[in-house]
């Protein structure tokens, strides 16, 4: 339990770290190439809050704990009795539940039912390129595994 919220709170950082600095990045570039004003988050999203950096403060924080949810969650693949499969289904539920609610939220999707959908599409298909590189590096290990099980078994 202590090395997964270890691991959580490092995500938390570098997450709403990222967060900052990308925000910060475009609303600097954007705002130099003549849009001035301009602020990296939706304007309903904004409107939330009191003032434009309370939203901000808030969607940094945001960021510190989709990195957090998707880090801690990692403790499913440490569960040996569960089958890869199944503890990807779980993660997948888990860390897509948490995602879609706070994107919805910051960037007010369901405003925009196009948008959301692509949100949900651009997720799942990264889930399944993860589970298919992961499962493809789980085989490779076992492979490698039963290698040196047999030469181990021939030279006894």
């Amino acid at each position: 339990m202590k090395e997964v919220l270890k691991r959580g709170m490092i995500s938390f950082t570098i997450s709403a770290f990222c967060g900052l600095l990308i925000n910060l990045l475009i609303d600097v570039i954007v705002n130099l190439n003549g849009v001035k004003g301009f602020v990296s988050m939706s304007y309903l999203y904004v409107k939330i809050f009191p003032t434009e950096a309370m939203a901000a403060y808030v969607n940094i924080l945001i960021y510190g704990m989709i990195g957090f949810v998707f880090a801690a969650m990692t403790f499913i693949y440490d569960m040996e009795r569960l089958g890869f499969l199944f503890q990807s289904i779980l993660y997948f539920v888990v860390t897509g539940g948490f995602s879609v609610a706070v994107t919805v939220f910051l960037w007010q999707l369901h405003h925009y039912p196009s948008a959301f959908i692509g949100t949900l599409t651009g997720y799942l298909m990264t889930h399944i390129i993860i589970f298919i590189v992961e499962y493809r590096t789980l085989r490779k290990d076992v492979k490698e595994i039963n290698t040196l099980y047999i030469a181990d078994a021939e030279k006894n």
